[in-house]
Order: C-alpha cells, then structure tokens, then sequence
C-alpha cells in the first residue's frame, strides 16, 4: 500500500469527522456554514488518475451525507468538483510543470492559490445548495447561503493552508 493512499485515507477521516461533529453545527447567521470536506478533494496532485479522484470525492460526499442527514446532495457535489478538479487544477499550473505537482500555495503562489480555491469553493456551494433548495423559490436565501458558505470555507482552507505551508 502507497503511502499516499494512507495520507489520503487519514485526511479523509480527519476531514469527516470535523465536519460531522463540528462544523456541521455552526450556522452563522443562518446562511454560513463551513463546507471544510471540498478541501479533501482541492488537494489532488496534478497526476493524480482521474477515476480515483471522482472515487475518493465520491466516498467523502457519501460519507458527510449520512451522518448530515442530507441525502446525495454532499456526494453529487463533491463528485462534480472532483470531475472539475483536474480541469480547474489546470488553469492555474503553468505548462511546464511536473505531472505531481501537488496544489498547494507554495507551489502554486498566494494568488493564484487563492483563486483557484475561491473557484473550487463556488462551484462546490453553488451546486450543493441549488440541489439542497430544488427550487428557485426563495432565491435571496440560496445566495445568502452560497455567498456566506463560501466565504466561511475559503477562508478557513487559505488559513489551513497558511499553517500547512510553515
């Protein structure tokens, strides 16, 4: 077994269970909750197969959803994120970079790493609360809840990712 197999299954447990037992109860305001799990799915280096990616995307979405008590709307959306992933991880690595190049601000810079999550972030809570809604009813709500989740979630993976980078 690779050891990177067992880094991932390691972040996959940190990641669900501080989700599930914590970040799922925080609400601020009543539209920002922190989505910290897409962070598991952001940190797929470049060469990374793709199959695997939608597998380990798929697995933490289904896994955050039963304990969530949100039925498939956790893992249809991490599993689109992990489709997008190696296309979004591609417009912010330059041509010449090596097939393992992992995404992290070090190797990728403060700004384009802030976009690429930023980007990552979006689509995850735009989809994941358009499936949650099923309805365009009270709209004013679904963008508050896109708006501040992804706010909530950006900033919590670039400060992650500040420590991770010392």
């Amino acid at each position: 077994m690779k050891i990177e197999v067992v880094r991932h299954l390691f972040t996959f447990i940190i990641l669900c269970l501080v989700q599930v037992l914590v970040l799922n109860h925080i609400n601020i305001l009543g539209c920002a909750t922190p989505l910290l799990y897409i962070y598991f799915i952001m940190l797929f280096r470049r060469g990374y197969p793709r199959w695997a990616v939608l597998l380990w995307s798929f697995a933490i979405g289904l896994c955050v959803d039963v304990f969530s008590n949100t039925p498939g709307v956790g893992a249809a959306s991490a599993t689109l994120l992990g489709l997008l992933q190696p296309y979004l991880l591609g417009l912010f690595t330059q041509r010449d970079s090596p097939d393992d190049m992992k995404p992290t601000m070090k190797e990728f810079g403060t700004t384009r790493y802030v976009y690429y999550t930023i980007i990552c972030v979006v689509v995850f809570n735009l989809v994941f609360f358009s499936i949650e809604s099923f309805s365009f009813f009270n709209w004013l709500q679904w963008a508050k809840n896109i708006g501040g989740s992804s706010a909530l979630t950006a900033i919590l993976i670039i400060v992650i990712e500040n420590f991770r980078k010392r």
